[in-house]
């Protein structure tokens, strides 16, 4: 039996063995270690209190000094642990042998130390330190006889069902079992960053509704960098905009210039229109033929944004290699850039004047490209900062 005890700063392991304790006391004196279930390697020096008496009682259990209070933690010895890394465990948890062996008589601590960590502080509340229900969850993963019996049903299932046909899919079984050992421990991340991110996107909708009130205030250039800082913010993967790219129009042996070309973490590019925010640019107000059609404006930039693409696309590999040298001082260490299929952002004209059908046909006309461009108004960039801020709100 192990038990734990804190004594004047002392941190005390006392061990009773069956049916007692002399084949310890003999072992210490003849300068042996003694392992405790395999997790606590225990010498003579160490005996404390009564136990390191001449002549200790082999019927009561043997005490041994593990660790020392040091201010709120009590440093643990790490030649009883067997570990090259400072261990402090703050003063008020409570230490049970679970806290230190696993199942099957595994070292927990011995373990971590072939990770190598640096100092560990379990418990309090000391900056950097391992929350007390994060050591406790920390332990539970450490697998028992049941799941390690699961895991080698799993990897001979893994290799057997490309063979013959089982009964038992023990891949199945097994992550069904880690999923509801494991599943519903995690991280809160998106609470972390909550309150910041709902800050960054309200400055953004409080800034965006600002300038659709005084569009007529801005110049275009002035309109378009401050709409591409709010895209980049709303399209995180984006870590990059370049503005008048040239890019090669093999077909004519021209160059063309692009506005703005986006460049994702992957360096795959895209290619963005920013046009200011005029109401009737977007479909008709009368039908043709039962329909709202889209207003020069609109297929003029649609058309425009294609032809880019095509460009890009013919330019391939060449262009690759132009681009990343002509960007190299402004992108990462051996960041390449790619011509993949880009896709085309235009961001144009309001919605919310549009009626019921005009809305409709707009939408059909909007899906119509989707599949290489996708058309924003100012209005859906509005909907957007909201949604996300309304669901960032929510989150708890």
């Amino acid at each position: 039996m192990v038990e734990f005890e804190k004594i004047n700063g002392d941190l005390v392991l006392k061990y009773d063995s069956v049916p007692d304790n002399s084949w310890i006391y003999e072992k210490l004196n003849n300068n042996e270690d003694v392992s405790i279930k395999r997790t606590f390697s225990v010498e003579k020096k160490h005996l404390y209190g009564s136990s390191a008496a001449h002549t200790p009682d082999h019927e009561e259990p043997v005490q041994f000094l593990i660790g020392i209070q040091d201010g709120n933690y009590f440093r643990l010895d790490k030649e009883v642990f067997s570990i090259s890394f400072d261990l402090y465990v703050h003063k008020d948890v409570d230490l049970t042998y679970r806290s230190f062996t696993a199942e099957k008589n595994v070292s927990i601590f011995a373990r971590i130390n072939e990770l190598n960590p640096g100092p560990i502080y379990i418990g309090g509340d000391l900056p950097g330190s391992l929350p007390k229900s994060d050591f406790e969850r920390l332990i539970d993963y450490f697998p028992n006889t049941y799941e390690l019996r699961r895991y080698v049903l799993a990897r001979v299932s893994s290799v057997l069902r490309d063979f013959f046909d089982t009964k038992t899919d023990g891949e199945k079984e097994y992550h069904q079992y880690m999923n509801k050992k494991l599943g519903g421990r995690h991280q809160d991340l998106i609470g972390m960053f909550k309150d910041g991110e709902i800050k960054k996107y309200t400055i953004l909708l409080q800034k965006l509704e600002h300038m659709l009130a005084n569009e007529n205030t801005y110049a275009e250039a002035q309109w378009q960098a401050e709409i591409l800082q709010i895209i980049l913010l709303l399209y995180p993967k984006y870590i990059r905009v370049f503005k008048g790219t040239p890019v090669k129009d093999t077909y004519n042996n021209k160059t063309r210039n692009l506005d703005f070309l986006l460049v994702d973490s992957s360096g795959n590019v895209d290619i963005v229109e920013i046009k200011q925010p005029f109401d009737k640019c977007i479909v008709t107000n009368n039908q043709y033929r039962d329909n709202y059609i889209p207003l020069r404006e609109l297929s003029g930039t649609v058309m425009q944004i294609e032809k880019y693409i095509f460009y890009l696309n013919k330019w391939g590999k060449a262009g690759e290699e132009n681009l990343t040298s002509r960007y190299k001082a402004e992108l990462p260490s051996g960041f390449y850039i790619k011509i993949t299929n880009p896709g085309g952002i235009i961001v144009m004209g309001r919605d919310h004047n549009l009626s019921g059908d005009q809305k409709q046909d707009f939408e059909v006309i909007k899906r119509k490209y989707k599949n290489v461009i996708d058309i924003i108004t100012y209005d859906d960039l509005l909907k957007r900062l909201r949604f996300t801020i309304e669901q960032l709100s929510k989150h708890t």
